[in-house]
């Protein structure tokens, strides 16, 4: 059974050197299906060409926090357009993220963008990808409220919070996505949530280029490194690696790709 890479970021300048030749050879190393997942605005341009030259590659478009001051009606329009291209799968990646952004006129916009962005996925019926970094208890009321009615499911993308805050995505029939961070000796907190989450509910991502497992931690990252995520998350919930493989890649198509 390929694994299902749920979040990858290929069209990112660190892999200008090799993209092509390491993306086409992925499948002939066990990664059957990558979604290419757009962040800055300059990535919606280059989401549609991916899907288009390679068979195994789909994507997402979103505009991701960092950028919510680039957002205006005309990138929206776009977004709306690209969305509505066949093989992309996701409005992605879109949410709040405080870390960099301390001032609270920032954290406001990102909201709005936010929501925005959730507007689009529910009008094109169409599953969410969410980045939520040091901003938990607005990305939860925001998810909240939207989930109250008319949405189609979503990914929390590279999760990084508590198992009790995971409880609550959960509840509300959401995916988390995990990576190279439940590999970390400081990924504690991550483990703990593996541990207590229904493998139903779990998909695996890279992130790549950002995010290797151990032993390749600090450097960049590509779907190959996918195994060690696999690992981990087989000794932690004590069942096979193969278990794993099957039931995240059936949990992808059945959010992805219904």
């Amino acid at each position: 059974m390929p694994i299902f890479d749920t979040h990858t970021h290929y069209d990112d300048e660190q892999f200008n050197e090799d993209r092509d030749g390491l993306i086409r050879s992925l499948p002939e190393h066990g990664i059957g299906t990558i979604m290419n997942v757009c962040a800055s605005v300059r990535s919606l341009d280059r989401i549609v060409p991916m899907t288009r030259q390679y068979e195994h590659v789909y994507g997402a478009a979103g505009v991701h926090p960092d950028y919510a001051d680039e957002i205006t009606q005309e990138v929206l329009d776009k977004l709306r357009s690209i969305l509505a291209e066949p093989k992309i799968l996701a409005v992605g990646e879109i949410g709040l993220d405080y870390y960099w952004h301390k001032e609270e006129e920032s954290h406001l916009l990102q909201q709005k963008t936010f929501r925005q962005q959730l507007d689009i996925a529910r009008e094109m019926k169409m599953p969410f990808v969410i980045h939520s970094r040091d901003a938990a208890e607005d990305t939860l009321r925001i998810v909240k409220e939207y989930m109250k009615g008319g949405m189609y499911g979503g990914v929390m993308h590279c999760y990084s919070y508590s198992k009790e805050l995971a409880k609550e995505y959960l509840d509300m029939g959401l995916y988390l996505g995990i990576g190279g961070v439940v590999t970390f000796n400081n990924g504690r907190k991550l483990k703990e949530v593996v541990q207590m989450a229904p493998l139903s509910q779990l998909v695996l991502e890279t992130d790549c280029p950002y995010l290797a497992p151990v032993p390749f931690r600090g450097k960049r990252n590509s779907s190959l490194n996918l195994p060690y995520v696999v690992r981990a998350i087989a000794e932690l919930k004590g069942i096979t690696t193969e278990e794993i493989v099957a039931v995240t890649e059936e949990n992808a198509r059945r959010l992805l790709l219904k």
